[in-house]
């Protein structure tokens, strides 16, 4: 079948491609912006890529399109053409349960914070224990260098958004999804866009919490009260909580890359990775206990998530300078889409490096920080950094400069932040960690700057 996809390079949709291509089909797809490492991906697994969505964008005898949920309202000129030409069309949600999750063994993970590295880990623990998952990941594991593969029979592992569906289904995606395990990360008020408020949120994970069946597994931290809120709307399927009496972990390091894991009052591993985090931690419970669920003893999955290493722009390490004749240098790129991302991701670095300098670098590009509705917190998320830089993005609606404050200071132009940026780095007197956090292409800045350091 020749499929198109609009909006490619997304990180569901540029999955779905690679998925769809692995089945066998002929794939092409069209996005607004087409940058890496999804670009990147897409063209190496033989996928074409046009940039723009014009009439003509959609190539001739297009049996199917796939249509994504960002920037394609009715109106868009491609979407028309589709419509007006009489061509099949579908979410990329709709096309996963449908075409794809129908006989799967179903692990989601849902929440707030950390599915994309959640997910990873679970694919990572299912590959480690042989069983050579099919999985979709909204980024890249560094185990796998791949965003998503359709693996072997039954299990498949999906990060579960709980963003709409596409312009002409306003449900939340996961529920097309229909899974046997789920995890319930956390939930906070996000998607301000979308939603109007954080019981419109709870209503969407009530009813995905709905379609686990009662043989299924529901795993939640014991902590969280939204989720509890949610679960006590209704729940006919069995739970397991991390941080308390059933599943948690005894740490070895302050920063949390050393830890043991207990399992109803037994120790049944140690974890020695290169992660860091409290935030992370939790992730590796619900990782374990998903394992679990489908046959993987906790001490395999604990030797699996000693090897884990990662996922791109998850505190990726891009660049370092380690020398005898300057203080160290290290670069990391971070998908912040939240206040409480920056604060956790921050935290975790700051008690890995202790008293070392921390410069953050922050775009709030997520629609719902663009609102300025995590206005109040957006300061102090940053606060276990040295010095921030707030890089003020397109389309703001409410005034950064209350950013500008003490250690705090705000970018408009990226070409004179990079100049910033670079002095910074080239006069440093003592080690140096820049922390580069956006969950958008930052117009380019981590590369430009790498560069200018570099030249």
């Amino acid at each position: 079948m020749k499929i198109h996809i609009l909006g490619i390079c997304g990180t569901l949709m540029g999955s779905i491609a690679l998925l769809a291509r692995q089945l066998g089909h002929q794939v092409t797809g069209t996005d607004e912006n087409v940058y890496p490492p999804m670009s990147t991906q897409l063209e190496s697994a033989g996928i074409k890529l046009s940039t723009g969505y014009t009439a003509e964008c959609i190539p001739a005898g297009t049996e199917l399109v796939i249509v994504g949920n960002a920037n394609l309202p009715r109106g868009n000129p491609a979407l028309e053409t589709v419509m007006n030409r009489g061509i099949a069309y579908t979410s990329g949600a709709e096309w996963m349960g449908r075409y794809l999750l129908a006989d799967r063994w179903v692990i989601a993970v849902a929440g707030t914070h950390g599915k994309t590295t959640t997910t990873s880990m679970i694919s990572w623990i299912l590959e480690y224990a042989g069983l050579n998952p099919g999985f979709l990941i909204g980024g890249i594991p560094q185990n796998f260098e791949q965003s998503s593969r359709l693996g072997a029979d039954p299990f498949f592992v999906i990060e579960a958004d709980e963003y709409d569906t596409s312009y002409f289904d306003r449900r939340s995606k996961f529920l097309h999804y229909r899974p046997r395990t789920l995890v319930m990360n956390n939930l906070e008020f996000d998607h301000a866009d979308i939603f109007e408020n954080l019981d419109a949120i709870k209503a969407q994970f009530h009813l995905l919490l709905r379609s686990v069946p009662s043989e299924g597994l529901v795993i939640h931290p014991d902590d969280d009260a939204n989720l509890q809120d949610v679960i006590a709307q209704g729940c006919w399927t069995s739970t397991l909580t991390i941080g308390g009496e059933q599943l948690h972990a005894v740490l070895h390091s302050e920063d949390g890359s050393k830890f043991s894991v207990v399992l109803e009052g037994q120790t049944k591993g140690d974890v020695s990775w290169s992660m860091t985090g409290n935030h992370n931690i939790s992730n590796a419970l619900s990782a374990i206990a998903a394992a679990r669920h489908v046959g993987v003893s906790p001490e395999v999955a604990c030797e699996a998530l000693s090897g884990f290493a990662g996922v791109k722009r998850r505190m990726e390490l891009i660049y370092s300078e380690l020398t005898q004749s300057k203080p160290d240098l290290h670069i990391y790129d971070d998908f912040a889409h939240h206040p409480t991302a920056i604060d956790t991701t921050l935290a975790g670095l700051r008690n890995k490096v202790g008293d070392e300098r921390i410069l953050a670098i922050i775009e709030p590009a997520s629609h719902t920080m663009k609102l300025g509705i995590h206005e109040s917190t957006l300061a102090s998320s940053a606060g276990h950094a040295d010095q921030t830089i707030w890089f003020q993005p397109t389309n703001v609606k409410w005034d950064m400069q209350k950013l500008s404050e003490g250690n705090m200071s705000l970018a408009t132009d990226t070409e004179k932040l990079v100049t910033t940026v670079a002095r910074e780095i080239t006069e440093r007197s003592s080690n140096l960690h820049v922390v580069i956090m956006s969950n958008g292409s930052f117009s380019g800045f981590h590369t430009q700057l790498i560069e200018r350091i570099s030249a």
